[in-house]
């Protein structure tokens, strides 16, 4: 067959069930379903049989060991040609593989990675968070938005390799902290074709709360760091720009005391960006709400990222 849709859970039988049923809804019908059960103490099994006359599936009950090691299982039992990973919090528009299948076929791709959006029927909330995740004015549009597919990053939540690639690089080599970064880092670095495929993007739920998201988004930074200890160039300047807003945005307020121009300079450059994220959003998901609540997501995010990079890489140097 021709694809393998590789899925690790973990205590999240809800969110499998919406993505199974999006995968029951696909044109392409060409696959099998391979779920992996990462020592769940709330499993998935009756959701899981509960699509047994929809897909084709396979189901895998482990130990857990991390999203990394549990795909690398999927993937040593899976029957297709190409193999596409996801997270359990994704769910898929229709045409989802059918668009893959025909990127790999006409660009000869070995492996692939897509971006995410968020569905119309997602909450504000969850809309502002794909916001901060995507958005020119917060990331720079690294998650999908580039202009040259073949430096893409594919990240585990929508990623995909062909049996090849992970016959010769050996799949996910580390569990969990950037472990699909650093995979891709290898693949390419093997010699193989790795691009983004803007046209297989799938709705991405993320965090429910504001708390969570900004326990995620602190990860990414420490993530990076880790990713650095198997590619030591893998930290750019780009990589900083969060710290370095960071560190401005906390800034401002002590130029008051210290340089009233250099205060009124900072306010207004701050001032310019927090009017672009909220009109640039609002007019994205039309709604005035969402372009509120996503000034509230990229603060948080730009700030999360930007001190997890630095306390992990003090760790790093401290410990080794």
């Amino acid at each position: 067959m021709k694809f393998s849709v590789i899925i690790p859970v973990f205590n999240r039988p809800d969110e499998i069930r919406e993505l199974l049923h999006s995968l029951t809804k696909q044109s392409f019908k060409d696959f099998e379903v391979v779920v992996i059960e990462d020592g769940s103490a709330i499993d998935s099994k009756k959701v899981i049989t509960s699509f047994d006359d929809l897909l084709q599936l396979q189901y895998l009950v482990q130990a857990n060991t991390g999203q990394g090691f549990a795909r690398n299982n999927g993937m040593k039992i899976a029957n297709g040609e190409f193999f596409v990973i996801l997270d359990s919090d994704v769910i898929l528009p229709k045409d989802y593989l059918q668009e893959l299948a025909r990127a790999i076929d006409i660009r000869k791709l070995d492996a692939f990675g897509g971006p995410d959006a968020a569905d119309k029927d997602f909450s504000a909330l969850q809309k502002a968070m794909d916001f901060a995740m995507t958005s020119f004015w917060t990331t720079g549009g690294i998650r999908g938005k580039m202009k040259d597919p073949s430096k893409y990053q594919a990240r585990g939540f929508n990623m995909g390799v062909s049996r090849k690639v992970f016959e010769t690089t050996g799949g996910f080599v580390d569990p969990n902290q950037g472990e699909d970064i650093e995979w891709s880092i290898r693949i390419k670095q093997a010699g193989f074709k790795l691009e983004l495929v803007k046209e297989a993007f799938v709705y991405h739920k993320r965090k429910n709360t504001l708390k969570s998201f900004a326990k995620q988004a602190f990860s990414f930074g420490r993530n990076r760091v880790n990713v650095s200890r198997f590619h030591p160039g893998a930290i750019k300047l780009v990589h900083w720009l969060p710290t370095s807003f960071l560190l401005f945005s906390l800034s401002v307020p002590f130029f008051f005391f210290v340089n009233k121009p250099l205060f009124q300079l900072s306010t207004g450059l701050f001032i310019i960006w927090s009017v672009g994220v909220i009109l640039s959003s609002a007019v994205q998901n039309k709604s005035a709400k969402v372009g509120t609540l996503s000034w509230f997501t990229s603060v948080l995010q730009l700030w999360s990222y930007g001190l997890g990079l630095p306390l992990e890489l003090l760790r790093k140097y401290v410990k080794g």
